[in-house]
């Protein structure tokens, strides 16, 4: 998809406010920023921290659903779980492909990952205890991931806004294979009502969790939309996944856990209550339910597939060497 040829990642240049300036006045006439382009190094180290987390997340977020892929209750079910998975892989691949434009190697961003130096999503680290949880994940946790994605199509860097299109068509087909299930599971039996009652139950929070701290304590949001790499801050997108939400609870009979949820005619918005902040950094610094679960898996996937990395650029080392001779 890119390619980490295509920029030179060592390239300084003296970021003179004149050339801030200059490249400012690019990002307000909403140009595209290239691999080839001279960016200011801020910029570049934003992306690479917010390509590769969006990156891990996706890499990561297959594990919670892919234990599930053999116990779900038919094979309509499992085939959709694993074009899910699936995808999400791809997902990781785009992204990481993206971060190599900007001079980092998808070693060195995995690296990063399995030895806990990298953030990825703090919903992750949460457990899927019933199938019913696979429906709110699809649900919830895509549906907040649309709402944050969706804008990043817009963004100003090139190649990350270009991934996101085709990243956003296919997590809006997730979103409404889990909104589905979980109709499917609210409209059986009265156990399986309850059982999608638990599940919103436990998901609703983080999900709501998924944007970030409230504006004024997020340390990156003023300057990522000055740059515009993000269009709306964490506040404006939860209250969009928020109102978009709370009808779809709704139209299946279930409940959202918040006895402060209130529709607010002067906002045209729903007010909720408190968000246990507490829990949310303590998943954040690694200390989620299943967060050494997570790190563990990722690094003996890593580990144990170290010999078809090898394989594979061995190789495309023998392709090249029978390229050049044959020149």
């Amino acid at each position: 998809m890119y390619s980490q040829g295509l920029i030179n990642s060592d390239t300084q240049i003296e970021e003179s406010q004149e050339f801030l300036d200059a490249f400012q006045a690019r990002i307000d006439a909403e140009e595209k920023i290239e691999p080839n382009d001279v960016m200011p190094q801020a910029y570049k180290k934003m992306l690479v921290r917010q390509i590769a987390q969006h990156a891990h997340s996706e890499i990561v977020g297959m594990l919670p659903e892919g234990n599930w892929v053999t116990r779900a209750p038919s094979l309509r079910r499992k085939a959709a779980l694993l074009a899910k998975v699936q995808d999400e892989g791809g997902h990781g691949l785009y992204l990481y492909s993206a971060a190599e434009t900007l001079g980092v190697s998808r070693e060195e961003l995995t690296e990063q990952l399995v030895t806990g130096k990298a953030k990825f999503s703090s919903i992750f680290n949460y457990p899927t205890l019933s199938w019913a949880d696979i429906g709110a994940i699809g649900w919830l946790v895509d549906g907040a991931a649309i709402m944050n994605q969706i804008p990043l199509c817009r963004c100003s860097y090139g190649p990350y806004a270009r991934a996101m299109i085709r990243v956003c068509k296919e997590e809006s087909f997730h979103q409404r294979q889990g909104y589905e299930l979980m109709m499917s599971l609210a409209q059986g039996t009265e156990k399986q009502k309850q059982m999608a009652q638990d599940a919103l139950n436990r998901w609703w929070w983080p999900s709501v969790m998924m944007f970030g701290p409230h504006d004024a304590e997020s340390t990156h949001s003023d300057q990522s939309m000055r740059w515009k790499i993000k269009r709306f801050t964490n506040d404006d997108l939860r209250q969009k996944f928020i109102n978009a939400t709370v009808p779809q609870a709704t139209f299946i009979d279930l409940k959202i856990p918040d006895k402060d949820l209130r529709w607010n005619d002067d906002k045209e918005g729903y007010d909720h209550g408190p968000i246990d902040w507490a829990e949310f950094w303590n998943v954040v610094k690694g200390n989620g339910p299943m967060a050494r679960d997570r790190i563990t898996a990722r690094k003996k996937a890593w580990d144990e597939g170290e010999w078809v990395r090898d394989a594979a650029h061995a190789y495309a080392e023998k392709r090249r060497a029978e390229k050049i001779a044959a020149e």
